[in-house]
């Protein structure tokens, strides 16, 4: 078992640890993952996806729904593929004004309840902060990825990547409490037929990260 110590974008070390043993490459497997805070306790709400060099960035053509509901956004963290269209549905009684500022997508929803006709486009990696102009406490973060192998850690610190050929690939952690918020947990890891559960451990802040206030 090793520990090895990693630096996002920002310089902010986080924490990395990999359970690897000797196996025979095989057919596509899943790649199982469990992510930690630097104390041990698992870590439910992490973005965690796996990409490879040798595979096109993946440009989709889905869609998803991030609901707006008894003054929170629902789901609070969630991942797409570029090229996603979301949809930001308002099921409260009162109006929302849905932003962001973030650098892989500035729009704004202003002030509706309802269905908006048109969902937003979400076509550049990276992460996107969302909050509502009008009630401060509405904060949402969208992880957008380039790569068809992702998902979003359930409460017990677990999830699984499906469909994974055997190879090289670089895994990729994220969760909004980390240290810094463009720091993201990297490491190279090989994908085998059977491969064992991959253990992540990332540093956190007691700081909430806030998208900035619309003037």
């Amino acid at each position: 078992m090793n520990r090895v110590t990693v630096r996002g974008a920002s310089g902010t070390a986080g924490f990395f640890l990999v359970m690897l043993s000797h196996l025979a490459l095989g057919s596509a497997d899943a790649l199982d993952i469990i992510v930690r805070d630097q104390h041990g306790q698992p870590l439910g709400d992490a973005v965690v996806f796996a990409a490879r060099a040798d595979v096109p960035s993946l440009v989709s053509n889905g869609q998803a729904i991030i609901d707006q509901i008894g003054k929170q956004f629902s789901p609070r963290v969630s991942a797409v593929a570029a090229g996603t269209l979301v949809s930001f549905p308002n099921k409260d009684d009162i109006k929302h004004h849905v932003y962001s500022f973030s650098p892989a997508k500035v729009f704004q929803l202003k002030l509706y309840h309802g269905v908006m006709a048109e969902p937003v486009l979400f076509d550049k990696p990276g992460l996107v902060t969302m909050g509502c102009n009008i009630h401060d406490g509405m904060i949402a973060y969208l992880y957008v990825v380039d790569t068809p192998y992702f998902g979003l850690t359930a409460a017990t610190g677990t999830v699984q990547l499906p469909d994974l050929d055997p190879g090289e690939y670089v895994l990729t952690a994220w969760h909004y409490q980390m240290t810094a918020m463009d720091s993201v947990a990297s490491q190279h890891v090989t994908v085998t037929v059977s491969s064992p559960t991959i253990e992540l451990s990332v540093a956190l802040s007691d700081e909430q990260h806030l998208p900035p206030p619309l003037e």
